[in-house]
C-alpha cells in the first residue's frame, strides 16, 4: 500500500492539471482565444475552469444558440496543438516511480487523447487506470470519476487519498469519501487532510 507521511492507503488517486502537471499557460491561452471569438469574460470563465471539463465550461458560457459539442471540439483540437510551457510539478516523477501500477490512478477532465499528449510532453506513463472525460457522465465537481477509479482499481474509495489542486476537484474528492492532498495554491489548505506545495 501506498504511504504518504507515514500514513497508508489503498491507492493514491490523481488529478492531472495542476497537480501532476502544470497546463495553465497552455489551457489560459486556448480559452482566451475561445473567450475572443465569441465575445465572452476571459476573466470569469478563466477563474473557474480549472478542473472542470472542457464541455461543461463551454455550456456555462455559451452564447444563444451555441454548439456546445462542436466548441468543445475546437477547444480540444487547439489543446491538442499546445503544449509549450507544461511542465512537471517537482518531484512527481519520483514519486510515481515509487508506486506499482495498482497503487495509482489518474482521474481528470481533459479528454483522453489531450491527457496523453499532456503526459508525454513531460514523461510521465499513462496509469493501468485513467479515467479522462469520456468515461463520466457527470464531470467534477461530481465524485463519479473518482469513483469509478477506485472500484476499477478494486479499492475501497474510503481508503484512497485524492491528490487535487482545484476547487470543483477537491469538492469531487471529499464527496467521493476520499482523504484529499491540495496541490498548489488553488484551494485553501484548510479544505484538505493535507495541503502541498510540490512533491518533494
Amino acid at each position: 500500500m501506498p504511504l504518504f507521511r507515514d500514513t497508508a492507503y489503498a491507492a493514491f488517486l490523481f488529478d492531472m492539471d495542476g497537480t501532476l502537471l502544470d497546463s495553465s499557460a497552455a489551457v489560459e491561452r486556448v480559452w482566451r482565444r475561445w473567450c475572443d471569438r465569441h465575445g465572452i469574460d476571459a476573466e470569469a470563465l478563466i477563474a473557474v475552469c480549472h478542473g472542470v471539463r472542457g464541455e461543461d465550461t463551454v455550456r456555462r458560457f455559451a452564447t444563444p444558440g451555441m454548439d456546445v459539442d462542436a466548441e468543445a471540439a475546437w477547444l480540444n483540437a487547439a489543446e491538442l496543438e499546445d503544449v509549450d510551457g507544461v511542465v512537471p510539478i517537482a518531484g512527481i516523477h519520483d514519486l510515481i516511480a515509487g508506486l506499482a501500477p495498482d497503487d495509482w490512478a489518474i482521474v481528470t477532465s481533459a479528454p483522453r487523447n489531450l491527457a496523453e499528449i499532456r503526459l508525454g510532453a513531460i514523461g510521465l506513463p499513462v496509469p493501468a487506470v485513467f479515467i479522462t472525460a469520456e468515461d463520466v457522465t457527470k464531470g467534477k465537481p461530481d465524485p463519479q470519476g473518482f469513483r469509478l477509479a477506485a472500484d476499477r482499481l478494486g479499492v475501497a474509495i474510503g481508503e484512497c487519498l485524492v491528490f487535487e489542486d482545484s476547487p470543483a476537484g477537491v469538492a469531487a474528492g471529499k464527496a467521493a469519501g476520499a482523504a484529499v492532498a491540495i496541490v498548489g495554491p488553488r484551494v485553501p489548505a484548510e479544505e484538505g487532510r493535507y495541503a502541498i506545495a510540490d512533491y518533494r
